[in-house]
């Protein structure tokens, strides 16, 4: 049976539109001042300077792409091992400690990441990184335990170890799960990692904090439509390699 897959959020020429647009705001952002005017009051200013935007997208794309890149090697890893036969009986404590992201809202990790690590980037990527774990997890553990038995066998019929049935087999089978998981990891990430600007690390949260402390409703939405934009593009990348994945493994 053939699996529904996620469609990009746009179309191809909508998301080429949006990914120059987004590029032009952030290598040219006074060029927008008109837009954003209309919205801030009088003398107060309409783009955020205080910071350079294409710098804290950067910064903010990277803590992102570190913290989702340390959470799926790890997730990842802990879900192959428990979908092998000699560590099934270790599902219950991986869940556990997988799920201890979604147990602490991000915010409290920083509270008590700060104490230890101090101000800035670090508990920011500890933060992503608990809660990154759980959709990577689960998700690669749903591809790897829903290989057809059928395929499972004739791999085995084949002389197939159980270490090559996984990379031969198992693995590029689960990839559009896993590929699932990675980009919802990626997409919340993406928005939880604005809380960082509270703790000094460099995102584009201290866009938004700017636009709340000084009433700049340009400042917020610049911030926000940013992020917004860089989560559609991510979830749209992220889904045309699942349907490429899906494609091969004839799903």
């Amino acid at each position: 049976m053939t699996r529904a897959h996620p469609k990009a959020l746009l179309g191809p020429p909508l998301l080429l539109g949006l990914a120059l647009l987004l590029v032009v705001f952030l290598a040219t952002p006074g060029t927008f001042a008109p837009i954003f005017s209309p919205l801030v009051q009088t003398n107060a200013p309409a783009i955020y300077q205080q910071a350079n935007l294409l710098s804290l997208t950067l910064s903010h794309l990277a803590i992102v792409g570190v913290a989702t890149a340390a959470a799926t090697l790890v997730a990842a890893t802990l879900a192959i091992l428990v979908s092998r036969p000699f560590g099934r009986e270790f599902l219950p404590l991986s869940r556990s400690i997988v799920n201890i992201g979604q147990t602490f809202p991000p915010v409290a990790v920083l509270a008590l990441a700060v104490p230890i690590m101090g101000f800035g980037q670090k508990p920011t990527l500890v933060a992503l990184f608990l809660y990154a774990l759980l959709p990577v997890f689960e998700n690669t553990l749903t591809g790897l335990t829903t290989v057809p038995a059928s395929i499972t066998e004739a791999a085995r019929g084949a002389g197939m170890t159980g270490w090559q049935r996984l990379w031969k087999i198992d693995i590029p089978l689960a990839m559009p799960a896993i590929l699932a998981g990675i980009r919802l990891s990626a997409v919340i990430s993406l928005s939880t990692a604005t809380i960082g600007s509270t703790v000094a690390a460099r995102t584009l949260g201290e866009v938004i904090i700017a636009g709340l402390q000084s009433n700049n409703l340009a400042f917020i939405l610049q911030g926000g439509l940013i992020v917004a934009a860089l989560a559609v593009l991510i979830h749209s990348v992220f889904s045309t390699l699942e349907a490429k994945a899906a494609h091969r493994a004839g799903r």
